[in-house]
């Protein structure tokens, strides 16, 4: 039995990406293992309580200080006071969110490093969190025992960039929850639909935050020139995720396509309605830049939905021979892809039945199986 501290700050604070992450991943680990004891450190203020963190060897731990006040602590004024001292003992310390919190020397820790976008594209970043960033993960993967690469693009990425070697890093997939399985009840459907003012019309979905990073702008465009030819007369695009940072070009995007009738931004939309929503879609697309993993692409081929993807990045791996890989730089190659998901009956069950097959291979719980290996063999050493 091994003290294990986990920092599930992202997740409390966070309702997408990172935050699913560290909640989905964390939850798996207690389920899967519960022979250890864990200590669940995190800083306010709380948007998702962390309810679902229980178990008898399950000790929930806040800090002193909301987030910004333990951010400045340790990663500005780098002050090492160390997370034991504030969360009681631990014999390995797990943080799923780039940084690292002082530990006691000779402790061994844990890193998961999702992407280096802030290196590769700093432009579709605000300028201080890239400064921020740059001055922080460097250190964390510097101290860290050991780093989790999202997938074999950012592993390449800390390789080169950062000069890690090889066997300090382990490819740890994200999963899929079971609960992301093709909808049929036409009634929940449609009760997701009236709930977020959607028609019975067919839409094409795409979900993330709303930041440059993510390519809206170009798939705006695309969208725009199906509808112009005549591939989708009676489409629209639905963009679910919260306005993020430099996410004026993607409405100005909007109000520039002269169908803002026709283009949808639903905001955050809760965990449970998900499912339904990507069921109801004709085709998803999730045409980023950059992208450290891609989850909610794998979400979409679990509910059988088609998925049209960057070839860039790691985008790729995850999809593997049920996307439709497209050129996040070109417009015509983003609305040709579009168009195959769309308009061609044969290739869509294909890339259904194959969709609906990869996601099987990505479980969270084969995610904390891979954690696990990697936490025993710190704790070996």
């Amino acid at each position: 039995m091994a003290r294990i501290l986990i920092d599930i700050t992202a997740a409390v604070r966070q309702g997408a990406g990172i935050g699913r992450y560290a909640r989905e991943l964390t939850r798996a680990i207690l389920r899967a293992f519960p022979e250890h004891r864990y200590t669940l450190f995190y800083a306010g203020p709380v948007r998702f309580p962390p309810t679902w963190a229980e178990g008898p060897g399950v000790r929930r731990r806040p800090a002193p200080l909301p987030e910004r006040g333990m951010v400045w602590l340790w990663h500005r004024l780098r002050l090492p006071i160390p997370v034991e001292a504030l969360a009681g003992p631990a014999d390995l310390v797990y943080s799923p969110d780039f940084l690292l919190p002082p530990t006691w020397p000779g402790r061994p820790t844990l890193l998961t490093v999702h992407d280096l976008s802030f290196e590769i594209m700093p432009e579709t970043l605000p300028e201080p969190l890239v400064a921020y960033l740059r001055r922080n993960v460097p250190r964390a993967v510097r101290r860290a025992t050991h780093v989790l690469a999202d997938s074999e693009a950012t592993r390449r990425d800390l390789v080169r960039l950062y000069g890690v070697p090889e066997e300090r890093i382990t490819v740890l997939y994200s999963g899929v929850d079971p609960r992301f399985r093709p909808v049929e009840d036409e009634a929940e459907r449609a009760r997701v639909r009236a709930r977020y003012g959607l028609g019975p019309w067919p839409f094409v979905l795409t979900v993330g935050t709303v930041q440059p990073r993510k390519n809206y702008p170009r798939l705006i465009e695309a969208f725009a020139a199906l509808v112009r030819e005549g591939s989708f007369p009676d489409g629209h695009l639905v963009i679910v995720g919260e306005k993020g940072w430099k996410a004026e070009g993607t409405f100005e995007a909007i109000r520039r396509s002269g169908l803002m009738e026709r283009i949808r931004w639903l905001g955050f939309v809760a965990d449970e309605d998900l499912p339904a929503l990507y069921s109801a879609a004709a085709a998803f697309a999730l045409v980023s830049r950059y992208e450290g993993f891609g989850l909610p692409a794998l979400e979409a081929m679990a509910c059988g939905t088609p998925v049209v993807v960057s070839w860039t990045s790691s985008l790729p791996e995850v999809a593997g021979e049920a996307g439709i890989l497209v050129d996040p730089d070109s417009t015509a190659s983003i609305a040709e892809g579009l168009r195959r998901a769309l308009t061609d009956p044969e290739g869509r069950a294909a890339r259904r039945a194959a969709g609906l097959a990869r996601a099987c291979r990505f479980t969270w719980e084969a995610a904390a199986r891979r954690w696990h290996e990697v936490a025993e063999q710190l704790l070996r050493r």
